[in-house]
């Protein structure tokens, strides 16, 4: 089951379709210079100057890093308002109650409803005008929330912020699944995703540097904290306008040839690509029919609301183990920075396995045991402590498989994009919920949040066990049914996971 190719007899046994170009290929013709790459019945053949792992290498170093950083400081503006909490952001803007639960719930309102229209318009303007645009727009953002002077002010920032993110983390999934076959995608989406656990750390190490501004110009540290970081998200936004990338078919560092081949072996993998296929409302109906859609949606909205409850509450946590302000900050990033290498570590055993539902369970009985200790545990600091490690690593570990996994099921340009937007936008509803998850008036045991963040955690296990379930059920029928339809093969592949002959990767 695990580490090896398996033949197309065995796949209802639940491997995803995973041919080389070469073990596609039915002949050795090639036509060079022409842009042209035979896909004739899946012909697929690399252009002789270069290798499959070659291009896929120059992939990798012209796409990786740019959503990797974008989304690292679309992350960071996010959450850096739970380090700004730790200084005098409550005093200062007069968050009494459940004011400050309040704010973090407006960034989620538009988060949740423009998923889907932000990746529409991704599609119409590109990856490289609309990403980056969206990346301006919150820095902006980002630098007025360090200089607003009451709670409404702060309740108007926090809304346009959700409103200019919303399409950062199922933009840039669709985008990286237009560039690589489904074998290739976990490590990617892993490294990809895990710019959150970085940004966790970064944003610790940064507060509490900037922590000690505080005064200057007139301003206290936790404005500094939103100004320097919008700042810098500007600087690398307006760089990206220049150099972020796009599809494949829109890459000018890749000859005709090259283009050909990569756009030409992701259909034989997955289906057209994205700048052919037009994108409509009929489209989102016949996708959100389909049961295994709203199991993906489940297994997220489960995982958001402790993802969400540690990154806009670990400095308030942390901080009820007696630290000053500073070494909060300095004792938030260890966690992330542990959940960091956890995280690429399973993904790199899930894509050599070429399997997904183990690496989504064991990380969430991780995040399981964490909650429970901190449920239990009031009075061993180092214990509590250790498991804030258990929460994030499980947790943040978990996340990136699931999308994956649920992603690169969805064969074609259309379910894809659509299917991603809508997993992204379902699971942060859960994002509303994680906001009040921790009152500042349970402190210090916080029983509520840790019994609401330990049962859905449970919720996102049982959702993937039953979307592991109907993978299997799905496969089996398919093998068991008349296959031969009359379709061509390119036919065949234009129907993405609907095809009859498509097997579910589990």
């Amino acid at each position: 089951m695990f580490g090896k190719e398996k033949d197309p007899a065995k796949l209802a046994h639940g491997d995803a379709v995973d041919q080389s170009p070469t073990e596609i290929a039915g002949d050795n013709s090639y036509h060079p210079g022409n842009g042209h790459v035979e896909y004739d019945e899946l012909h697929v053949i690399c252009p002789p100057h270069t290798t499959e792992r070659r291009i896929v290498t120059r992939i990798d170093f012209r796409l990786m890093p740019f959503v990797t950083l974008l989304y690292l400081l679309a992350y960071l503006d996010r959450i850096n308002i739970a380090n700004a909490k730790v200084f005098s952001l409550v005093d200062d803007l007069a968050l009494d109650g459940v004011k400050y639960n309040t704010a973090l719930t407006m960034f989620f309102i538009p988060y949740v409803f423009f998923e889907i229209p932000s990746n529409i318009m991704l599609k119409k303007f590109s990856p490289k005008i609309w990403l980056p645009g969206c990346m301006l727009g919150f820095g902006i953002v980002s630098i007025c929330q360090g200089l607003v002077q009451n709670y409404a002010g702060l309740l108007v920032t926090r809304f346009f912020l959700g409103l200019f993110e919303t399409g950062m983390l199922p933009g840039c999934f669709y985008l990286l699944g237009m560039w690589y076959k489904r074998s290739e995608a976990q490590k990617r989406y892993s490294l990809f995703f895990s710019s959150t656990s970085l940004a966790g750390a970064f944003g610790g190490l940064l507060a509490s540097a900037i922590g000690k501004m505080d005064g200057m110009r007139g301003f206290h540290g936790w404005r500094w904290i939103f100004i320097l970081e919008g700042c810098l998200t500007i600087v690398i936004a307006v760089i990206f306008f220049f150099t972020f990338p796009s599809f494949p078919e829109q890459a000018a560092w890749l000859n005709e040839d090259e283009r050909a081949y990569v756009k030409t072996r992701l259909q034989a993998d997955q289906g057209r690509n994205a700048a052919e296929r037009h994108v409509g409302f009929r489209d989102v109906l016949s996708v959100m029919k389909d049961p295994r859609v709203w199991l993906g949606g489940l297994m997220y909205f489960g995982l958001i609301i402790p993802a969400y409850g540690y990154a806009f509450f670990a400095p308030t946590i942390i901080q009820t183990y007696h630290y000053s302000a500073i070494q909060t900050q300095l004792h938030s990033v260890p966690p992330w920075a542990v959940a960091f290498g956890f995280s690429f570590l399973i993904a790199a055993i899930s894509d050599w396995a070429k399997h997904r539902f183990l690496f989504t369970i064991m990380p969430l009985f991780l995040s399981i045991a964490g909650f429970s200790i901190l449920l239990h545990e009031h009075s061993d600091i180092n214990l509590m402590y250790g498991a804030l490690f258990l929460v994030v690593m499980g947790t943040y570990g978990a996340m990136p498989i699931i999308i994956c996994w649920f992603n690169m099921n969805l064969g074609g340009h259309h379910r894809r994009s659509i299917g991603t937007a809508w997993q992204i936008g379902f699971g942060n509803i859960g994002g509303i919920i994680s906001t009040y998850a921790f009152i500042s008036t349970d402190a210090p045991h916080f029983t509520k949040g840790y019994s609401l963040c330990l049962a859905f955690t449970s919720l996102s296990g049982l959702a993937s066990i039953a979307y592991f379930v109907s993978n299997i059920i799905e496969n089996k029928r398919r093998a068991k049914s008349v296959t031969n339809v009359g379709l061509s093969e390119y036919e065949k592949t234009e129907l993405g996971d609907l095809n009859p002959e498509y097997r579910y990767m589990y």
